[in-house]
């Protein structure tokens, strides 16, 4: 089963362009794109991406070979899907010790 992390967090909140001014000022990092529901940041090593909306928690990346796969395995293992995007392909999981991660291909 080889995966890997990938360098992109995914947070949310209400306010993404207030919460991107805090990381620009307080981290250094730099706002690379803005959209209607997400703000783009770059850092030294990390990607940060902040989507309006309810706070999951931080979104770790995770590359797999196949997202259903991936997914199909983790639900039977006690992890609960959060947001599915089949079109991309990318599903957020939550599993049993309250880590949420980003399935992608």
């Amino acid at each position: 089963m080889a995966n890997s992390f990938g360098t992109d967090i995914l947070i949310q909140s209400k306010t993404p362009m207030k919460a991107a001014k805090f990381y620009v000022k307080e981290l250094g990092f730099e706002i690379t794109d803005k959209k209607p529901n997400m703000i783009s940041l770059h850092g030294n090593n990390i990607n940060l991406f902040i989507e309006r909306g309810p706070a999951l928690g931080p979104v770790l990346e995770v590359t797999v070979k196949s997202v259903p796969e991936a997914k199909a395995r983790l639900k039977k293992k006690g992890c609960r899907v959060m947001k599915d995007e089949p079109d991309f392909p990318r599903v957020y999981i939550k599993d049993p010790h309250g880590l949420i991660y980003n399935l992608t291909e």
